[in-house]
């Protein structure tokens, strides 16, 4: 987004403020759908845990995606988006199994990935059917917290325990309906992600009831120029050919799922801080902002890099500073970078915060979450108020002591 958008929009709804550009999200949902357009049966459903906000699922429902939830909340925000429940998937990991009951009720798709509920599963609805996540057992992602295809990993059922799965199923009629895997995020090694692919579609030949194949997502986008992405032009050459050829092999065309959340909604998003203090120590310059870990715990969570420009003064000599937070611990959005000269009062841009940002938001230190807004075809929209004091009080319950 140029800058003197992001400036007017920071002038119109204050600071700090994410900004979203729709039109983004629309390319990189076409772009995936044209990268495997050779399959007959294409399914895209979007992470929804990426960024919930209503009006990103309306868009991304309006191209014809659906969606892939983790809770029974996710489940309800997609219902209320408008998605026909035909299109919504549930995939929990560790949840109670009334949280499958209250799934079941709604009528979404279920995918479970371990054996408690799979059983109870069973005995509760049998001859029902549901897809499983196999854990392919394949270091893949940008950090070990985002890697989920390892063997030490909570997620799925271990690839050496389908004699297991086939012994449950048999015992309830239950139907094996789809296969499922999400190896982890932020993933830009083709060979790797192929090599997993093999080793899930390998599994899917063991049932004779499979309706589709869900090879989840974590394809990376790039944080900075230069940065390696997921070549998904290239992923869809290789995988479509494999995934065709399998098809045939197993005697009828299924459908290909994907499930991507950073990829279409990442490079949407915009956090735009309001720079309170320029502070000069023996060592290092900081550029003290109105946000925080609070608003944007990636960087201290996961290492991960945002790239960081001074909208207020986007050629102005460039200088080093660690552009750091207002929250009582150490609160670094990213230290020693060489950004345009900064003053107090400049409005600074964190880029690629459209996932996994505003989602991950809290009240730390009693602080207000933003506003969100979203651009879409040339237009602003307020898609959430900024919070009070109020909010922060809803739901508490003041007793006389």
């Amino acid at each position: 987004m140029q800058n003197q958008l992001l400036l007017s929009l920071v002038e119109k709804y204050g600071c700090p403020l994410y900004v979203y550009d729709a039109n983004k999200i629309e390319a990189q949902y076409n772009r995936m759908i044209n990268a495997f357009s050779s399959v007959k049966n294409l399914k895209i459903n979007y992470a929804v845990k990426a960024n919930t906000n209503l009006n990103i699922l309306k868009i991304l429902r309006n191209l014809g995606s659906g969606t892939d939830c983790v809770s029974i909340q996710e489940v309800k925000l997609c219902i209320k988006a408008g998605f026909n429940i035909k299109d919504i998937s549930y995939t929990p990991s560790g949840v109670s199994f009334e949280e499958i009951n209250e799934a079941i009720s709604l009528g979404v798709k279920i995918t479970l990935d371990n054996f408690s509920i799979l059983e109870k599963f069973g005995e509760k609805y049998p001859n029902t059917p549901v897809s499983l996540r196999i854990n392919p057992h394949v270091m893949a992602g940008g950090n070990h917290k985002i890697s989920t295809g390892h063997i030490d990993s909570k997620f799925g059922i271990s690839i050496y325990q389908i004699d297991e799965i086939k012994n449950v199923i048999s015992k309830y009629g239950t139907t094996i309906n789809g296969i499922h895997m999400h190896t982890g995020s932020d993933i830009y090694n083709i060979d790797a992600f192929l090599k997993a692919t093999e080793i899930l579609l390998n599994v899917a030949k063991e049932f004779n009831t499979i309706e589709f194949v869900d090879f989840g997502s974590g394809f990376k986008v790039p944080y900075k120029s230069g940065d390696n992405e997921t070549n998904i032009e290239e992923m869809g050459l290789k995988l479509s050919h494999r995934f065709k050829e399998f098809c045939k092999e197993y005697g009828k065309d299924l459908t290909l799922i994907f499930e991507p959340g950073k990829f279409l909604v990442s490079e949407s998003g915009n956090l735009l801080v309001k720079v309170n203090v320029v502070k000069t120590t023996p060592n290092i310059v900081f550029a003290g902002v109105d946000s925080g870990l609070n608003h944007l715990i990636r960087p201290m969570m996961y290492d991960a890099y945002h790239h960081i420009t001074n909208v207020s003064n986007p050629d102005g000599d460039k200088k080093y500073y660690s552009v750091v937070g207002y929250i009582c611990e150490t609160d670094t959005f990213g230290a020693d970078r060489k950004i345009g000269e900064i003053t107090e009062g400049d409005i600074l841009c964190l880029h690629n915060a459209g996932a996994y940002s505003f989602s991950m938001s809290s009240n730390y230190n009693s602080r207000y979450r933003p506003a969100e807004v979203m651009v879409y075809n040339g237009k602003d929209y307020l898609i959430r108020e900024r919070e009070t004091f109020e909010d922060l009080l809803r739901n508490q319950v003041e007793i006389n002591l």
